[in-house]
């Protein structure tokens, strides 16, 4: 085992006294290339480029001697600090922090960072990264090989947003791009990089009241603007405030999904999911729905992508939903989502006969399926009379998770 483990953060700066002096004793030491030609490196010491973090460490872990890992910006943001010290290795570890790449971009950026999302993205979360990227108006993304602005850009067709794109920072290579997301997915990008992606229109004013919480815009708490399926104006679609509650509790939007919202009429659950953090398409027929859900949105502070089409043909060329609620167009609309395999599906129907069909199709995807009968009745507090009764089938389906 490694008698003693520093993992330095390097962000261009001048070294330290504490991250030299690591250096002089090590007799490992373990990097990408610019930091392993750095002259402060011992001549006499293993050196190690980094590709697999948890090889590397398991190499580290084996060493008789002292070793010092080298990290671009801060190691314990996304960094190698976790890796290392994860319980198998048994490593115990210092380390000599620095700068984080995503302060250094933003810094670049000339932009405050306390209001922006913060992700990762890897072949396999750069859709969930996207997501993100559709619901929020800021947001840093650390890339990987194949997880780069150009996939980021491809995977927002149609959305549009403006990429800053920080290229080997604190290098003698560092470059800094600023173009919109159309025209990223035409270059090839240097690894790694960090990609600050802005825009949409609901993000924190440069002049607003800071917040109190990372990567949360003061646009999203106003005085009073608490809670989710709360009434709305009446426009004749039948969907009580209850009934959106218990649609949103099934379908658990979160960070990183992708909600389809079809037929989404007032745009009451869009935007609720929306607030709770997930990336949301709404999809109506009616062109006043459409506009009443974008307004909705608005009021909120919420970004929400809105398209005016009838299910299920507007649905072949849009990206993957996670979850999806069908608020309109029955069994056929439902059965082309299960075709899609979302996660979930959520619906409801008016008649027992069509609450069958609907179950019926879903079952025959392959889903799980319930069913409940809600029933709520208002009540005016003043007399306490009955005002108005809502009687519903509520369909909720989860796909079976594979082994």
């Amino acid at each position: 085992m490694a008698d003693r483990v520093t993992v330095i953060g390097w962000d261009g700066s001048p070294l330290t006294a504490a991250a030299r002096s690591a250096l002089s004793a090590a007799t490992l030491v373990a990097g990408a290339a610019h930091h392993l030609a750095l002259p402060e490196v011992p001549p006499t010491a293993e050196r190690i480029r980094l590709g697999s973090l948890g090889l590397a460490a398991r190499r580290i872990a084996g060493h008789r001697g002292t070793a010092v890992v080298f990290a671009d910006g801060d190691p314990g943001f996304f960094g190698v600090v976790r890796t290392l010290r994860a319980p198998e290795h048994g490593l115990e570890v210092e380390v000599v922090p620095a700068v984080s790449s995503v302060a250094a971009a933003f810094a670049r950026a000339g932009m405050p960072w306390d209001d922006a999302q913060v992700v990762v993205a890897h072949p396999r979360t750069l859709r969930r990264a996207v997501n993100v990227i559709r619901a929020h108006g800021k947001v840093a993304v650390l890339t990987s090989p194949g997880a780069g602005p150009a996939e980021l850009a491809l995977l927002l067709d149609g959305v549009h947003r403006t990429f800053v794109i920080c290229e080997e920072l604190g290098t003698d290579r560092e470059q800094v791009s600023v173009l919109t997301s159309d025209k990223a997915a035409d270059h090839t990008w240097r690894d790694p990089n960090v990609v600050i992606v802005i825009g949409g229109g609901a993000g924190q004013a440069l002049d607003a009241e800071p917040g109190w919480l990372l990567g949360q815009s003061s646009e999203r708490a106003r005085p009073g603007d608490r809670g989710w399926a709360r009434p709305q104006p009446d426009t004749g679609e039948g969907e009580s405030a209850q009934l959106r509650a218990a649609q949103l509790a099934r379908l658990g939007p979160r960070t990183g999904d992708l909600v389809w919202d079809i037929g989404a009429g007032s745009g009451g659950v869009a935007v609720d999911a929306a607030v709770l953090g997930a990336a949301v398409i709404a999809v109506d027929a009616d062109p006043e729905a459409c506009a009443r859900t974008t307004a909705a949105a608005r009021q909120r502070g919420v970004q929400i992508q809105v398209i005016a089409g009838r299910a299920p043909h507007v649905l072949e060329n849009l990206p993957e939903p996670d979850v999806v609620r069908v608020g309109g167009g029955g069994a056929a609309v439902v059965a082309a989502v299960a075709d899609r395999r979302p996660e979930r599906i959520v619906s409801h129907a008016s008649t027992r006969d069509e609450a069958e069909a609907i179950g019926r199709s879903l079952t025959e995807h392959g889903y799980a399926v319930e069913c409940a009968l809600l029933q709520s009745v208002g009540l005016d507090t003043r007399t306490w009379a009955e005002q108005e009764r809502s009687v519903v089938f509520l369909l909720a389906a989860e796909r079976p998770r594979t082994r």
